[in-house]
């Protein structure tokens, strides 16, 4: 099992490594965000790695909550530059080892640092257009991303 920084920082290359660096912090934030949430799971790999998955254990593709992880595409790190950037970002928002047992009161800031995301748990590129927008409220745009909270 990877540890909550190496997830995040996968997360943080494969949906946002061509943003500016507010906008990788605000997709490390969504993630701490939700694992912060009685909503979602307890960590930041179940977290990421949320969706159905077949008998095999494998994901049922584009059917995940972050769209790498089933998008049947294999996660090889090509950019050194924006992994290592992707690396620190992830080190500032889940290095401080919150697992939801010892996690804070909802609501409460998941990490150190400012949220950019403004406690965003969602948000999509904006090439495309989810239903689930309309009943949510934006919290940010950043480069290529709209944030959206419940």
């Amino acid at each position: 099992m990877m540890a909550a920084v190496t997830c995040m920082a996968v997360a943080i290359y494969f949906e946002a490594r061509n943003q500016p660096v507010a906008g990788q912090l605000a997709v490390a934030y969504v993630i701490s965000n939700r694992v912060a949430s009685k909503h979602y799971p307890g960590t930041v790999c179940e977290v990421i790695q949320q969706g159905p998955v077949h008998k095999s254990g494998h994901p049922v593709k584009h059917r995940c909550q972050f769209s790498f992880w089933c998008d049947g595409k294999p996660e090889t790190v090509q950019d050194y530059n924006a992994w290592q950037t992707a690396v620190r970002v992830a080190t500032i928002v889940a290095g401080t080892g919150i697992s939801k047992p010892e996690r804070m009161a909802e609501g409460e800031a998941p990490a150190v640092g400012v949220d950019v995301s403004e406690g965003a748990t969602h948000y999509h590129t904006t090439d495309v257009s989810p239903k689930w927008r309309y009943t949510m409220q934006m919290t940010a745009h950043i480069g290529d991303h709209l944030f959206y909270k419940p």
